[in-house]
């Protein structure tokens, strides 16, 4: 029996018959299609989107491989339904502001019929490499996304231009790490939010106010530290640099500074941070050590998640509209995604105190 005999049996592609007929049917994906077509899967999900910058040769190319092959999208829908879809993007989903985030997005697509895909972002060290983040976005664009939602997502530049160059909307929630000009974001007034509570803080007499608050890299969290300053200065009160400490938005980083702090021979009076989960440490780290709260120590967070009512004693806060991000958001994507400019490139929701029992007048 010859080597001819032997081999298995291919199709006009060259791909063994086993990938696409009998019981144990490979399930195809975009790289099959490329693979079979020698493109790359970019070039793949321009031809599923009917973009013009291919040739008809190409494209016809792909869509007989994908017939061959069986391709569907693994989420999403087949090429030429009228269904779409929007994907939110991030870094690590386990925060009580991005589920309130999400909640507000979710009700968005729901009421406008589009579907809601949720994303990790590729791998920070890769993201900024250009051929991955074109690979990303064109895989999405296969999914049937017509708009991505990042949120708090760090290093999205990469992201941003292949979406942009693939004329697909891009909305950033809260960015960190974000140099893109261009880029379209949504959040709160962060720097007037920071100062209403700071000026909260001093009216109850307070001086030594501490400021604990998210990483530098952070737009959001550097608007809120420079509130605190700007209230601080404006009172005619000298701000002291060894009041001052940024970490991740994390328990364990209120936990942290605060017995820092707590435990140094002039401690402060009040403690704000950057949001309501370090602030859920200080006051942890406060019980720990048998400091009062608020009778000896007054605690402030921001952003007002479910969890700020519900601590010991409950969280005097900054209130932003969470789920008002998210359905900016998804409106500004639609609005994108018809060929209109954003009303601004620059989205802020307004703030608001909200007093709880966590901060009282300094003895």
């Amino acid at each position: 029996m010859g080597v001819a005999d032997d081999a298995p049996d291919r199709n006009l592609f060259g791909i063994p018959e086993s990938l696409v007929s009998g019981p144990e049917r490979h399930r195809a994906t975009l790289a099959d299609v490329a693979t079979a077509v020698g493109v790359s899967r970019a070039t793949v999900s321009k031809a599923l989107n009917g973009r013009g910058d291919i040739s008809d040769e190409t494209r016809e190319r792909v869509l007989a491989a994908v017939t061959e092959l069986g391709y569907r999208p693994t989420t999403g829908h087949p090429p030429g339904s009228r269904r779409r879809s929007i994907a939110v993007v991030f870094d690590i989903p386990a925060s009580p502001y991005i589920v309130g985030v999400l909640q507000g997005v979710l009700a968005a697509t729901t009421e406008a019929g589009v579907d809601l895909l949720t994303r990790l972002a590729p791998d920070r060290s890769s993201r900024m490499q250009r051929a991955v983040a074109r690979e990303w976005v064109a895989e999405q664009q296969a999914s049937g996304v017509v708009g991505l939602i990042g949120l708090t997502l760090s290093r999205p530049d990469g992201l941003l231009e292949a979406a942009s160059n693939a004329n697909l909307p891009f909305v950033m929630v809260d960015p960190v790490d974000a140099h893109d000009r261009q880029m379209v974001s949504v959040g709160s007034s962060n720097w007037a939010g920071a100062r209403t509570g700071a000026e909260h803080l001093l009216a109850l007499g307070h001086r030594r106010i501490a400021w604990i608050g998210g990483p530098e890299t952070s737009a959001a969290a550097r608007d809120r530290l420079y509130g605190y300053q700007a209230a601080l200065d404006a009172s005619g009160v000298e701000i002291d640099p060894a009041l001052i400490r940024s970490g991740q938005f994390a328990i364990a980083t209120g936990a942290e500074y605060a017995r820092e702090m707590l435990t140094s021979p002039h401690p402060p009076t009040a403690i704000m941070t950057g949001d309501d989960e370090i602030a859920v440490g200080v006051l942890a780290t406060a019980h720990a050590l048998g400091v009062s709260v608020p009778q000896d120590l007054s605690v402030m967070g921001f952003d007002d998640t479910p969890q700020a009512a519900w601590t010991t004693p409950p969280l005097t806060t900054v209130h932003q509209h969470l789920e008002g991000m998210g359905a900016m958001a998804v409106q500004t994507i639609f609005v994108m995604a018809e060929g209109h400019p954003p009303s601004s490139r620059h989205v802020e929701l307004a703030t608001s105190l909200m007093v709880r029992d966590s901060t009282a007048p300094a003895r």
